[in-house]
């Protein structure tokens, strides 16, 4: 009983002690290893989880909770099959179990199957009407369907129910911004700050944190969070400080620092070296929120980085004879949604059989066939910098080249998914971010051929 009630208190790891406990002394105790396995899955041990039921299914193969929450751990894992192969189970022992209809949803919107996903999630929400996540992952189904205002009017009732959830705020941020409606989504954009998957990316500096007034005469500290990507695309900001009299100092990967280190006004630190003085500090991706950014008003569209000339020439200088083209094939594999923004390799065939050009990497200490490689190692964002301003032009997925490109103000082609990031808004080639960045977008999910062919139509053309 002590595990139970320590679990329903929400003193999870005394729980998972106490019932490992008691399952020593008496392993063929079901309640014992079914409140584990709650309290396993609420730690967010999904590995132990899967272990714990795969032990509690050979006593109890006709548990629909039990393989609900294995289902609920694989999903957790990235592990979709298998999570529909125990969330399907879970619904065929229990049809009335809303929770294992909405996570089934959730496992078939990780493999696209956005029909399916929102049919699933819609049954959940009629079976179990107040079910906030089915509210929730009804909107992220939604916006994913491009289905924006439709996503908006779920999570705002999502709010509704429940004010202060916190991936329901997300997600209408994630929805508003990919809308255009960047004031309201900017300042939902302040919950990212709460969600589990970004906590990490956040420090609780001492100091006041600067809410956008007057910055003259004082030291400002921009952290920089997340990727790369947002890292370069934010720092537009830091001159608008300067220009207001203040001191921004970001406080950034050291990768980052010597292409940063061009920016207008600006020093640029390490953020895991001791930070230097300052009067009041903010999280960067808080900048265009406290700035009031609307699509009219973003910032530096026409670039704000400069590459070093003499890494340029000694790119330039190593590169074929003809129009260059620097191609990224790939994203970071880590990034969560690295499987949709990154296309298989073999469909990038095509283009690369294009005569009229040369294709150089631009992926770091990584090749495919018939693509040269740097004359120089891309050691940081320098060296890249310098080798997007060496070529002709950039391909490339949606990753953190497409920053660079963009904010040298160098040509470049971003290949996007679907349902893109909320960035490269929905049905344009052209994004206020950067001027000159192109766009092209799948027409329809893992759609990758046509975007190839549309791509190697323009390069012929």
């Amino acid at each position: 009983m002590t595990g139970l009630m320590q679990l329903g208190a929400g003193q999870t790891a005394a729980a998972i002690v106490t019932l490992r406990e008691v399952l020593i002394r008496a392993p063929f105790h079901a309640a014992a290893r079914r409140n584990l396995i709650r309290a396993l899955l609420a730690a967010r041990d999904f590995e132990a989880v899967i272990a714990e039921t795969s032990i509690a299914l050979r006593h109890a193969p006709e548990s629909a909770e039990l393989h609900f929450l294995r289902g609920t751990a694989c999903n957790a894992l990235s592990r979709p099959e298998q999570a529909r192969e125990a969330l399907t189970t879970a619904i065929a022992l229990n049809p009335n179990f809303a929770p294992a209809w909405l996570n089934l949803g959730n496992a078939l919107m990780d493999i696209d199957d956005l029909n399916a996903a929102e049919t699933h999630c819609r049954r959940a929400l009629e079976l179990a009407p107040a079910l906030i996540e089915a509210h929730v992952s009804l909107g992220f189904i939604l916006t994913a369907q491009t289905r924006l205002p439709e996503a908006i009017a779920t999570l705002e009732g999502a709010i509704r129910i429940e004010p202060e959830n916190v991936h329901a705020h997300w997600n209408l941020a994630t929805a508003s911004l990919l809308a255009g409606d960047l004031p309201r989504g900017f300042k939902e954009y302040e919950w990212r700050k709460r969600h589990d998957l970004f906590r990490r990316d956040f420090i609780n500096l001492p100091g006041r944190i600067w809410d956008g007034s007057d910055p003259n005469g004082q030291t400002i500290l921009v952290h920089a969070e997340q990727g790369f990507g947002d890292t370069i695309q934010f720092a537009r900001y830091l001159p608008l400080i300067a220009r207001r009299g203040g001191k921004p100092i970001l406080a950034c990967d050291p990768s980052l620092i010597p292409l940063l280190k061009t920016i207008e006004g600006a020093q640029i630190v390490s953020k895991f070296d001791t930070l230097p003085h300052y009067d009041a500090w903010i999280d960067q991706m808080s900048l265009p929120h406290v700035f009031g950014t609307t699509s009219d008003t973003i910032p530096s569209a026409a670039g704000y980085l400069t590459a070093n000339p003499e890494l340029i020439a000694l790119h330039r200088a190593g590169l074929p004879p003809g129009k260059c083209v620097g191609l990224v094939w790939a994203g970071n594999p880590v990034h969560r949604n690295d499987r949709r923004r990154t296309p298989p390799a073999e469909v990038f065939a095509p283009l690369l059989a294009q005569n009229d050009w040369h294709f150089v990497s631009l992926v770091p200490y990584q090749t495919l066939p018939g693509i040269a490689q740097p004359a120089r190692p891309l050691t940081d964002y320098a060296e890249t910098a310098a080798l997007i301003a060496a070529v002709d032009l950039v391909v490339t997925v949606d990753t953190s080249v497409a920053h660079v490109a963009g904010a040298l103000g160098r040509a470049a082609w971003v290949l996007l998914p679907y349902a893109p990031d909320w960035r490269w808004r929905l049905d344009r080639d052209t994004t206020p971010w950067y001027d000159s960045l192109r766009l092209f977008r799948q027409p329809s999910p893992s759609d990758w051929r046509s975007v190839m062919a549309t791509v190697g139509a323009a390069l012929a053309g």
